[in-house]
């Protein structure tokens, strides 16, 4: 049998191959941006390619990918480029995943130095094959990045670990990232279409055992806009996540990967972004990004320096 070839859209999304195809309508001029390119963007393509590695960024089809990896700035996809699940949403590719790399761990940490990332995100596919969902390789992961290079500052975006025993999510919170962040993706009367194999209050659920666990860590959450939802919907996921004790918030407008992804229902307008980022202030979040072209990794170094400046002023405002 010929191996799959994952830049054909069948084979990358096989579960999707007999939805109908949606129209995608054009992007109004704030989701337009430039085509990457630049010699930074190519040392850090070299860079990634030298070491073997996957980044969401190109495998979710991220629209920033230009402008970060022209600062050599590159989110880590660990254990490997095909996922178990198959959201409606989502340009990563699904199937059955390889065995782990033990020595991806070790790779991802000498890149992180190779980049000089002061901020690496380190995120993964789903990996429901395992019985810990890959908890051991993220926790694996983060020690060998913290021995290669102490000085740097750990963000893991984690997968929701629905199939696994409690223990998963300890073991990674305890390898102590710095950010442990999750996404809900959406609000939860969308799951069903968007997100058909997680559970809305599961993963809230984790975000908030993860501050239990480590009361220190900060914690984020994101989700999209422009799926379908209403901004009442919006609002209460604002209101889930803060009762979670959740730190930072993401909204970003959803992009239709191809034809047979999840239609996007409309563009978010940059006002009613700024409207949101008000809102989620209103509400207690240490730190929100919303915009159009927010994603979770997106200036996630600078927006730590925030995270952090903002729960310093809050203590010591008390």
């Amino acid at each position: 049998m010929r191996p799959r070839d994952l830049s054909i859209p069948d084979q990358r999304h096989p579960e999707k191959a007999h939805r109908p195809d949606t129209a995608q309508p054009k992007k109004p001029a704030w989701i337009r941006v430039r085509a990457p390119g630049g010699q930074g963007y190519r040392d850090t393509h070299r860079i990634i390619r030298d070491h073997g590695l996957a980044t969401v960024c190109e495998e979710a089809g991220c629209p920033n990918v230009g402008e970060c990896w022209s600062h050599g700035h590159a989110t880590m996809m660990i254990m490997g480029e095909i996922c178990t699940r198959g959201c409606t949403f989502c340009n990563v590719a699904t199937g059955k995943p390889q065995a782990l790399d033990p020595f991806e761990p070790g790779r991802v940490a000498d890149a992180v130095a190779r980049l000089g990332l002061k901020h690496v995100v380190i995120t993964s596919v789903d990996r429901d094959d395992l019985e810990d969902g890959g908890a051991e390789h993220f926790a694996r992961t983060i020690r060998a990045t913290r021995h290669r290079t102490p000085e740097t500052t750990i963000e893991v975006l984690v997968p929701d670990f629905l199939k696994c025993q409690p223990a998963a999510l300890e073991t990674v919170v305890t390898a102590k990232p710095d950010v442990f962040n999750h996404n809900l993706e959406t609000v939860p009367g969308l799951y069903p279409e968007v997100r058909p194999g997680a559970r809305y209050f599961h993963s809230l659920r984790l975000l908030q055992r993860a501050k239990e666990i480590d009361p220190g860590a900060f914690t984020k959450s994101g989700i999209m806009v422009g799926l379908g939802e209403t901004r009442q919907a919006v609002l209460q996921v604002m209101d889930d996540l803060r009762a979670a004790d959740v730190d930072f918030l993401t909204i970003g407008q959803y992009l239709q990967p191809t034809p047979k992804h999840h239609a996007v229902d409309r563009f978010v307008t940059p006002e009613e972004f700024a409207a949101y980022e008000r809102a989620a202030y209103g509400k207690g979040f240490l730190m929100v990004s919303a915009s159009p072209l927010t994603r979770s990794s997106y200036h996630a170094g600078e927006d730590f320096a925030r995270l952090r400046a903002a729960r310093e002023q809050a203590l010591s405002s008390r």
